[in-house]
């Protein structure tokens, strides 16, 4: 029988001691109320495609066992297994973004996903940690050795990165992506002056990127003025907020689910609110601030520069994603194609998420000073 106590030496006694327990459970609760959501509001979804009711809650169940996998394995790792990983996995999807480039299929006006095996991915969910690892590791890198230009490689990643997810085009992701980079760059001692200059850059960024991508350009549009179908999903799911009030309809008496074709995707915020009421959403919202700022207050004590950086990188990247899925829906910021993280249906989405979170909660273990200095 294996033994769990605090003296064991094996590796699962390590792990269960040495992980934090609060940002796991708080995990399993989203993919736990993930599956709840799928439930009520995948059915209607999938009539209109003409499958069985409960043809996207089985594919989600799979992808959530799978997700909880992924978790657990990564968060077994030590720091050094956790950078090899990276290092490897960005080698992978930067080929499987580029291979999207030409054999991806279309959705919506943009060519973001890729078929492999009989799975749809999108690899851009995956780059997402791999990317933010990866930083970490050179902006570390470059700090501890004066010959080693780890700011120029990152910078020169990410301009390649970012080049292919405007290709697709994927101006969300983009954004998402650089504000995380730039925090990191901050974080890694960025002069002022030059965050001052990308600030400023960034605007006029988002200018250029208004006039040059029509999709881009028709959801600010859309934002501003409400005038196209886009306006008709947000209006229903302002009413589906209005109509559930503070406790909500009831499992199953929600409408929006029926009027807004991905209620189970990018709208399963209304339809949480619909049907469960302001309360199932302060509960989220409060679940997601948990991972967030238990992680910023663990990085403030932080003396290890990789940990530092990679722990508010993957944070951050949890914390933006909510909050453009949930700010979407409520009307706040233009509309994104973006998923609540564990809770919206999806494969990618998911797995890309539970990879943030096995990684974050490999590099925040008790131990992971000691285990960093013997992988140096």
């Amino acid at each position: 029988m294996v033994s769990l106590s605090r003296h064991s030496h094996n590796a699962l006694a390590k792990w269960l001691w040495t992980v934090d327990k609060v940002i796991l459970f708080v995990t399993l609760a989203l993919l736990a109320i993930g599956i709840v959501l799928d439930i009520t509001a995948s059915p209607a979804v999938a009539r209109r495609i003409n499958v069985d009711d409960f043809w996207f809650v089985r594919k989600q169940v799979f992808y959530v066992i799978a997700s909880i996998g992924v978790i657990f394995c990564l968060s077994l790792c030590k720091l050094k297994t956790i950078r090899r990983i990276s290092i490897a996995g960005f080698a992978v999807i930067f080929a499987l973004l580029v291979l999207t480039l030409f054999f991806g299929f279309e959705t919506k006006g943009a060519r973001r996903w890729i078929s492999l095996a009989g799975f749809s991915m999108q690899a851009s969910e995956f780059m997402k940690p791999i990317f933010i690892v990866v930083t970490a590791w050179l902006l570390d890198c470059g700090k501890k050795y004066d010959y080693f230009p780890g700011m120029g490689i990152s910078i020169g990643l990410y301009g390649a990165v970012a080049l292919l997810l405007l290709l697709q085009p994927d101006v969300g992701m983009t954004l998402l992506v650089t504000a995380i980079f730039g925090l990191q760059l901050f974080l890694a001692g960025l002069p002022m002056l030059f965050v001052s200059i990308l600030a400023i850059s960034g605007i006029f960024v988002l200018i250029l990127l208004y006039f040059t991508f029509p999709h881009f350009h028709a959801r600010v549009d859309q934002f501003l003025y409400g005038s196209d179908e886009t306006s008709y999903q947000i209006n229903r799911a302002m009413e589906a907020f209005q109509n559930g009030n503070l406790i909500g309809r009831g499992p199953g008496e929600g409408t929006v689910k029926l009027h807004i074709p991905d209620a189970h995707t990018d709208f399963v915020f209304a339809v949480a609110g619909e049907e469960y009421g302001v309360w199932l959403c302060l509960i989220i919202i409060a679940l997601f601030a948990v991972i967030i700022i238990r992680t910023l207050r663990a990085s403030v004590k932080e003396t290890n520069l990789f940990v530092m950086y990679a722990e508010v990188g993957l944070a951050a990247s949890l914390g933006l994603q909510a909050f453009v899925n949930m700010a979407s829906s409520l009307h706040v910021i233009p509309t994104k194609g973006m998923t609540l993280p564990f809770i919206s249906y999806g494969g990618s989405s998911l797995l890309g998420s539970a990879m943030e979170i096995g990684m974050l909660l490999a590099i925040t273990r008790k131990n992971t000073a000691s285990e960093d200095k013997d992988a140096q």
